[in-house]
């Protein structure tokens, strides 16, 4: 699958990349995606949840009322779950909510969600941006130049760009990553995937 690469301003210039058939050109598996994007979202939960319950409550341990003869129900203790400030009933307790996935099948999804974006004509391949200094300004032309300036953009480049990623850091709707660090979530939570001709190649190699 051949593919134009575009510059800087948003032209398509003489160079061709071919986009690995293994990667791009799949059929998408939902089933791994559902997986994978479950497992990424489990693992940023920090599990520090956590409510009293009545052996934690401030208060008196007195009993309330004698234990019979007032017609009522038996109570002994104002911290009872049942009580108006009392400690929770089987509330949530910290806890690890990560668990493993093979590796095998997170490719797949990664190639899946790559393969649905190339379905839908929202992948682009651009030379490597080369900034001297992190400008907001300049990388808010490179997007306004690809007709990207109010797209929900994930913008892959091959090696850690520290301009590039200090230049996109401001902007809510943009999203910098390195090749090796790229996960399914992040490519289906964005409008359109760029893709550096650096980062193609590591991406390949990574996937195939």
């Amino acid at each position: 699958m051949e593919v134009k690469v575009l510059d800087s301003k948003g032209k398509a210039t003489s160079t061709e990349v071919t986009l690995s058939e293994g990667v791009f050109g799949i059929q998408p598996n939902d089933h791994a995606i559902y997986l994978d994007v479950k497992q990424h979202l489990a693992n940023r939960r920090q599990g520090t949840h956590k409510s009293k319950e009545r052996a934690e409550i401030a208060g008196s341990t007195k009993k309330l009322k004698k234990q019979k003869g007032t017609g009522g129900a038996r109570a002994g203790s104002a911290k009872s779950g049942t009580r108006v400030g009392g400690g929770r009933i089987f509330g949530p307790k910290p806890r690890n909510y990560h668990f493993k996935l093979n590796v095998k099948l997170k490719r797949l999804a990664r190639k899946s969600a790559f393969a649905y974006k190339v379905q839908s004509n929202a992948l682009l391949v651009v030379e490597d941006l080369a900034m001297s200094t992190p400008k907001t300004t300049d990388f808010k032309n490179v997007l306004a130049n690809l007709n990207l300036t109010n797209e929900k953009v994930l913008m892959i480049v091959g090696n850690s760009n520290d301009n590039v990623y200090l230049s996109a850091r401001n902007l809510p709707r943009v999203k910098v990553v390195s090749a090796d660090s790229v996960n399914t979530f992040d490519v289906l939570n964005a409008k359109k995937v760029v893709l550096t001709v650096s980062s193609l190649e590591v991406i390949q190699t990574i996937l195939n």
